[in-house]
């Protein structure tokens, strides 16, 4: 008589769980398609035009859920645009090879993240964008010219200088797509920008 309520409590901790499980799994997918149809969405219609419901929308969700995920359009635009660039540590690599190193790194990134292209169509018209690329900038891009710098004081500088260089190619060649710039194979746009950002890094300052 005793076995019983103890198999039916086993039973309905089983199916808790089996149920915990199962709207994590609903969430975390919820959570992926707002993410990803907001990329969509700010890529195509910048900051301040896109909008929550349009957002849900091409989720195919409540505009609601959107708020309950993210508080607020901003959260939800810092949350889609959290990019890490996985940037290479320039320390093992040979110094006269640091700037073709990042223009080949940059230039898979680019071409394999849409997410890239979006924060930057974003970041070109709108305050959140651009503050959200300054981060980028500041976090992840400045230790990396640190690296192989000759000044210390002039890291800043020189990191703004390769950021110019980068941005540029993949406005002109994701963004705009001019079609020259897309005309040019990687190997091509590695051997002329590569001693560019070279320059940049690790020449005498003029």
């Amino acid at each position: 008589m005793t076995a019983s309520p103890s198999t039916s409590s086993s039973d309905h901790s089983g199916t808790g769980r089996g149920k915990s499980t199962a709207q994590t799994r609903r969430s975390d997918a919820t959570r992926t398609a707002i993410l990803a149809a907001a990329r969509e969405r700010f890529a195509a219609d910048g900051y301040e035009r896109a909008t929550i419901r349009a957002i849900a929308k091409d989720a195919r969700i409540d505009p609601s859920m959107v708020m309950r995920y993210f508080g607020s359009k901003e959260g939800l635009f810092a949350a889609a645009v959290a990019l890490d660039l996985r940037l290479p540590d320039l320390g093992p690599v040979p110094r006269d090879e640091a700037g073709r190193t990042l223009v080949t790194h940059f230039l898979g990134l680019w071409e394999e993240n849409e997410e890239l292209t979006a924060v930057l169509r974003v970041g070109a018209t709108n305050q959140a964008g651009a503050e959200r690329m300054q981060g980028i900038f500041r976090d992840q891009l400045l230790p990396v010219a640190r690296q192989v710098c000759p000044d210390p004081e002039q890291v800043p500088a020189r990191a703004a200088l390769c950021a110019a260089q980068l941005l540029g190619l993949a406005l002109t060649r994701y963004v705009l797509r001019l079609p020259p710039a897309v005309a040019l194979t990687r190997e091509e746009l590695v051997a002329w920008l590569g001693p560019t950002v070279q320059r940049y890094l690790t020449a005498p300052s003029p």
